[in-house]
């Protein structure tokens, strides 16, 4: 079955003069299950000849981490185990609760991604003594040295994938890397994660590393002087807390008659957030007639056809099914007393230890090639596309 088939996401936004803000953990979310009711679980127990795993993810606030969650039970059910899959909906109690839950009930492994990478040392120190193997899915846990394997993309690639985006989108450079026609000056505002998801320090050194030449020469200038990610991070990626902070750089730094003609947005969720900003305030309705360059990640399906309808200017495509994928073997070769495979010894040290690490590569996707990498290789259909809405 493909994984997109597992997205259940509310109804998609409607473009006319405005955005209905919806989906990736942000504004607009219609999620009012309480965390009690997130439970995706197959079965309490471990009946099956694989026995139990716990999959913990942090929220159905975005359909891309329903995807990753569904994937993920998928994959581990075809193998023969029984999977209690759980979202804590972005609150660290719930998830805490839940990672508990797994160990009592007996789970032989845990699979999660967690709301904040700092708040499970607890939990992970009882799976240790108990003998059951943590992987760390695509947030990167930290301060605990029993994290046994993380699975991930090269985030710092993604950052430098987003901003290579941005200069695309400003004229700067060709899609093929070579040198563009466009000078500048071009005034651009910087968006970056969540301090507690260890991705968003990855995401934004490999986006200003790129961007610093441009801002050094003046071709590229923040008018806002925020350029430390302490200064425009998004507490848990939200989507209502990035449109209220792109509306006040409009009303404190804009106010003069000067245009945003670019935004660094890590996450579509971001994206959506800062795009119905500038709706509001009266930019053109799409890129064509000047609306600003705006960068995202996910390829969630609500970004997907703004990139189509020309409004949002790229994503960046990870495909969780790859990911969900990694995970499951992960978890399947532990089980099986082996070890797992790693391509990263290196790079990603949680402040106790350096995790071995599988990363996966990303796409950037525009306009141009939603065809070929996201339905062609049945991600997204042409009408998900055409309708921003995925199909159940």
């Amino acid at each position: 079955m493909k994984l997109k088939k597992f997205v259940a996401v509310a109804a998609g936004l409607t473009m006319a003069m405005s955005l209905a803000a919806c989906g990736g953990g942000g504004a607009g979310s219609t999620d009012t299950s309480s965390s009690a009711d997130t439970s995706a679980s197959s079965s309490g127990g471990s009946d099956s000849a694989g026995g139990l795993i716990g999959v913990a993810m942090p929220t159905q606030t975005s359909s891309r981490w329903i995807a990753d969650g569904n994937a993920v039970k998928k994959g581990l059910e075809d193998l023969g185990y029984t999977v209690d899959l759980e979202y804590a909906n972005d609150d660290i109690p719930t998830q805490q609760q839940q990672v508990d839950q797994m160990i009592t009930k007996g789970a032989k492994a845990l699979i999660i991604a967690a709301i904040d990478g700092t708040t499970l040392t607890g939990q992970l120190q009882t799976a240790a003594d108990k003998g059951i193997p943590i992987i760390s899915y695509d947030r990167l846990i930290r301060n605990s040295e029993n994290v046994d394997f993380y699975v991930t993309f090269d985030n710092y690639k993604v950052g430098v994938q987003q901003a290579t985006s941005l200069l695309v989108g400003l004229g700067i450079l060709n899609k093929d890397g070579s040198k563009g026609s466009a000078k500048g000056p071009f005034n651009i505002e910087l968006f970056a994660g969540s301090l507690d998801d260890n991705n968003a320090y990855f995401f934004f050194n490999g986006a200003m590393d790129t961007l610093k030449p441009y801002l050094d020469d003046g071709t590229l200038v923040v008018k806002s002087g925020q350029t430390d990610i302490k200064q425009v991070n998004i507490l848990r990626w939200q989507q209502e807390t990035a449109q209220k902070r792109m509306e006040d750089l409009l009303t404190s730094t804009y106010n003069d008659g000067s245009k945003v003609q670019g935004v660094l947005s890590p996450y579509d969720g971001l994206s959506r957030g800062i795009i119905q900003a500038l709706m509001n305030a009266g930019y053109p309705k799409t890129i064509s007639d000047g609306f600003p360059i705006v960068t995202g990640q996910d390829a969630e399906i609500e970004s997907v056809k703004l990139i189509a309808d020309d409004v949002q200017f790229s994503t960046i495509f990870k495909d969780t099914r790859l990911l969900a994928n990694e995970a499951v073997k992960v978890a399947q070769a532990y089980l099986e007393g082996k070890t797992p495979e790693a391509n990263d010894t290196k790079t990603y040290d949680n402040g106790k230890k350096v995790v071995p690490s599988y990363l996966l590569e990303s796409v950037i996707i525009y306009k141009d090639n939603i065809q070929k990498e996201l339905v062609d290789s049945g991600y997204w259909t042409a009408d998900e596309v055409a309708s921003g809405v995925a199909k159940g």
